[in-house]
């Protein structure tokens, strides 16, 4: 649309590629004329565009770091209307939850394709709010290990059932920052017990019936 409108969008990558940004105008408002269209990558001017009939386009080649960040298209006439571009590079956490077990010790990793962050952080998710875990205050319950630039791990150490729940890993670059989720579940040490506890229940109940089974035939063998 064009009513001064502003629209947002995210773009994430996992390798240098070339990409190409393209904002088109709506067929109801192909009528408008005169309108000046402005590209940007934040506050500089990009002078090279591609128009067709109803967009405005621009090309990228997205070979590092450098190449990341906001571009903006700007469509100015009878009003106004803007769109904003977010590259970021795609940040991979694990999709499956972390299962885990109280006590034991859970290691989370995020990778960075492509990119390399100038720093990584992690955080613990609490209810809506996302708290930064500071492993140099809390040394004997996290540690983190950022194994080469562009791979960071998260270590808890003897886990509770307070330790589950959502996690994220955060790459800071020059031009902005990215995020990648992770799960954790932290099960009880009862947990894995419950299906031979099952079995061992099915077992004694088993023999008891056998049991007085043989008692009652022997019983019947006796009065016969």
């Amino acid at each position: 649309g064009v009513s001064g409108t502003s629209v947002e969008k995210n773009i994430t990558l996992d390798r240098a590629t070339r990409i190409e940004l393209s904002c088109r105008l709506d067929n109801k408002y192909s009528h408008l004329k005169s309108l000046q269209v402005t590209w940007k990558r934040g506050n500089e001017t990009i002078r090279h565009m591609n128009k067709t009939e109803n967009s405005w386009s621009i090309q990228l080649r997205i070979l590092d770091n450098s190449n990341l960040g906001g571009y903006s298209c700007t469509l100015k006439g009878e009003e106004e209307t803007s769109a904003m571009f977010h590259l970021q590079p795609k940040i991979e956490g694990k999709e499956k939850p972390i299962v885990s077990y109280e006590g034991d010790t859970a290691v989370m990793i995020c990778k960075s394709f492509g990119y390399t962050p100038t720093a990584w952080t992690w955080y613990m998710t609490n209810g809506s709010e996302q708290i930064a875990i500071n492993d140099s205050l809390l040394a004997d319950k996290y540690v983190i290990n950022r194994l080469s630039a562009n791979v960071t791990h998260l270590k808890i150490l003897k886990l509770t059932k307070e330790d589950d729940g959502v996690y994220w890993c955060e790459a800071s670059f020059e031009l902005g920052k990215s995020k990648g989720k992770l799960k954790l579940r932290v099960l009880s040490l009862m947990v894995p017990l419950k299906p031979f506890l099952a079995i061992v229940a099915e077992v004694v109940i088993l023999v008891t019936i056998v049991f007085l089974y043989e008692m009652y035939s022997k019983k019947k063998e006796k009065s016969a």
